[in-house]
């Protein structure tokens, strides 16, 4: 394989709470991000692709007190799900990472001792308004009618407590001279334009403990075990500690700063929180923040009370975990959220798939057994286009996996206007010659999917070698 980059290449999604199994916006992320790490991994790179688990906090607490096991037992007991992705989904992360490791624990506690050593951790009494369900301080303005807009059904709690304190405020001009300095810091442009009117707005200092009395399940604060850490600050850390910092300072300096995969909802925590953390602790801001929009179902959010849940494990019985692959990457860009349904999803599926690159490669891997002692096995050099390699650098995921399509239809054109069929009778030498061209286009195609559907496509390339094939995509309804 041509290499293009030397350049070590990371990659982090966020890490889901483990208070239920994995829903579609984490299956979109997490896909989202392997379709990035694989381009990096076959232009030359070293990758490390980062996913895990979020462990602590008070939903999780809470969890485990339900199910009569402790909080541990409860994680150990819900981690499966999230690690089956790879084999689910064929997601090729390199690092698992749990907020529960030994190593996380020890990198969260270092974190903190840093802030405070700057200055930046203080105690103080406060009341607040608090939502379990996002893990987050509410202002009256974040609340509709006095409910939290994504957790509707959960009270909100009000907290009276000490607590220690970051010094979020202290950040404020320089986190305005991160987005100017770096424009492209947040993609896309709509949410920098989001988070720097936010941070413009003036920051206040967040709370970073919980009373051990009364919530216990976190990481005790170091020199004071009667509090923990509060767990977002907490869990930010993991996308550091996973490269091995503090005590690997080679591996982690290799490999940071990296690019950081999150949903909009975590604009906040991502671009402001995070980086304020990373400058008080003495450390490099993110390369970049990429934020997804949501998954909608027929315009609506995704909810129980609704009826309209999608599960990942549903699309993936039905449609199979490329097809969901397709479908996911296909459906919608990080400018936009993705709007869909059951029936559009299956209408898709069946027009791009089941009818369309599946039905090609059977057509023409079944002419090729009539080229007989001519027929070769069509190389492809395995770099991407310049048109493809524009689109992954902007992150046009569903645009780039758009013009593979778009070739798959011409190529599917060409056959019917050409007619091979009836050329293998009438025209051996043009029915050869053909062929050939049909079969490089196909193994071009084959190519430019890889990181999209690496099942299917090695599935091509086999049948390409042995002139044989499977049906790829089962009609399905």
């Amino acid at each position: 394989m041509e290499k293009t980059s030397n350049k070590p290449f990371y990659i982090t999604t966020t890490l889901p709470y483990v208070n239920g199994r994995p829903h579609l916006g984490y299956a979109l992320e997490v896909v989202q991000a392997d379709v990035l790490a694989r381009v990096a991994r076959e232009s030359g790179s070293e990758v490390v692709f980062n996913i895990g688990t979020d462990e602590h906090g008070q939903k999780i607490y809470q969890k485990a007190i339900e199910a009569g096991v402790t909080p541990q037992a409860y994680c150990d007991g819900m981690v499966g799900a999230f690690r089956e992705v790879r084999e689910t989904l064929d997601v090729s992360y390199t690092h698992f990472i749990r907020t529960t490791d030994a190593s996380h624990v020890a990198a969260a506690q270092e974190f903190w001792k840093r802030c405070a050593a700057n200055g930046d951790i203080y105690k103080k009494q406060y009341q607040t308004k608090y939502c379990v369900g996002c893990e987050m301080e509410k202002t009256d303005s974040d609340l509709d009618y006095g409910v939290c807009p994504d957790h509707p059904k959960m009270a909100i709690e009000l907290v009276e407590e000490e607590n220690y304190f970051f010094r979020f405020s202290k950040y404020q001009d320089a986190l305005l001279e991160l987005y100017a300095a770096r424009p492209d810091f947040v993609f896309p442009a709509n949410r920098l334009t989001e988070i720097r009117n936010f941070v413009s707005g003036g920051l206040q200092d967040f709370s970073i403990s919980r009373l051990a009395s009364k919530m216990p399940w976190g990481i005790p604060v170091p020199g004071d075990d009667g509090h923990v850490m509060y767990v977002w600050f907490d869990a930010l850390v993991n996308y550091i500690a996973t490269l091995g910092w503090p005590s690997d300072e080679a591996n982690f300096t290799k490999f940071w700063p990296g690019l950081q995969i999150a949903g909009k909802d975590n604009l906040r925590q991502q671009a402001a929180m995070w980086q304020a953390m990373l400058l008080s602790a003495g450390l490099a801001p993110s390369e970049r923040i990429l934020i997804h929009g949501h998954i909608l179902v027929a315009g609506q959010k995704m909810s129980k009370s609704l009826g309209n849940v999608i599960s990942p494990d549903e699309l993936i019985e039905t449609f199979g975990k490329d097809g969901t692959r397709y479908l996911l990457l296909s459906s919608g860009s990080f400018e936009n959220d993705s709007d869909i349904t059951g029936e559009r999803l299956t209408e898709k599926y069946h027009a791009d798939l089941a009818n369309g690159l599946g039905n090609l490669v059977s057509r023409l891997v079944k002419l090729s057994e009539k080229l007989g002692t001519v027929f070769e096995i069509p190389v492809v050099e395995e770099v991407y286009p310049e048109e493809l390699r524009a689109l992954f650098a902007e992150y046009r995921l569903a645009e780039a996996l758009e013009w593979i399509m778009d070739r798959t239809r011409t190529l599917d054109r060409q056959i019917a206007e050409t007619k091979p069929w009836v050329l293998v009778k009438a025209d051996a030498p043009a029915f050869e010659t053909s062929m050939q061209e049909f079969l490089q286009e196909l193994a071009f195609i084959t190519r430019c999917l890889s990181p999209f559907l690496p099942d299917t496509s090695e599935k091509i390339r086999q049948a390409l070698r042995e002139r044989k094939t499977e049906v790829l995509f089962r009609r399905v309804g």
